[in-house]
């Protein structure tokens, strides 16, 4: 099968996150959200294996109610792209704060300390060139370390607002700048969403990791 004007993918973000908005958008590839909602439970346990897992399950789940839209494998070629953030520390998964008070407990037990940033990324296509499908799943690992947080700071941040919808309880492309000592590894991977991984294994998933030539681009709509 040809891949023409009507045969392309069409790139879809399984997330309702601005954070990934913006993100996915610097690909240069116009691209639809499509939120889905899921428990976000898995029954994994290491860092990677659960982000992995809950990135699969957001996005098999978009895939799923995808199936059904008009023309799906004949006109409609969805690569849904999903991804799932966590905060560890030393082995202790740190989520979304239930509250103010959740939030403030959990940034003085990451004060003054190194953590670790997982971000799970899966992605799921029908190929308009043969009608197959084709996924990949992958995650990417950054440390964090935090300066010792003072107690004005601290407030400070909370009134924000900003730490109430992250895992972690904080959000690295905002005022949490703050009190981050550094990053050792992908900024991108701490804001939601490592871009740059992402390019070489959807490169990889549709041509090959060594296509300079940006032949990928041409498989999805412009």
């Amino acid at each position: 099968m040809e891949s023409d004007n009507t045969n392309r993918l069409s790139l879809i973000l399984a997330s309702q996150s601005p954070r990934r908005k913006e993100l996915l958008g610097w690909v240069g590839i116009p691209f639809e959200q499509f939120p889905v909602d899921i428990l976000e439970k898995s029954s994994l346990t290491s860092p990677q294996e659960v982000a992995e897992d809950i990135a699969v399950q957001k996005g098999d789940e978009a895939y799923r109610q995808l199936r059904s839209r008009e023309g799906f494998g004949k006109t409609f070629f969805p690569c849904v792209v999903s991804s799932d953030t966590i905060v560890c520390l030393d082995t202790k998964i740190m989520g979304k704060p239930g509250d103010v008070n959740e939030a403030r407990a959990m940034l003085k037990e990451l004060a003054g300390r190194l953590h670790t940033v997982v971000t799970g990324v899966y992605i799921i296509l029908v190929d308009p060139r043969d009608g197959k499908e084709k996924s990949v799943v992958f995650s990417s690992t950054t440390d964090v370390e935090f300066d010792q947080i003072s107690e004005d700071v601290l407030e400070e941040y909370l009134q924000t607002g900003d730490s109430l919808d992250k895992a972690g309880s904080y959000g690295i492309q905002g005022p949490s700048l703050t009190f981050i000592k550094s990053v050792h590894g992908s900024y991108s991977n701490v804001v939601g969403f490592p871009l740059n991984e992402f390019i070489k294994e959807l490169k990889a998933l549709l041509t090959s990791s060594r296509d300079d030539k940006g032949e990928w681009r041409n498989l999805f709509h412009d």
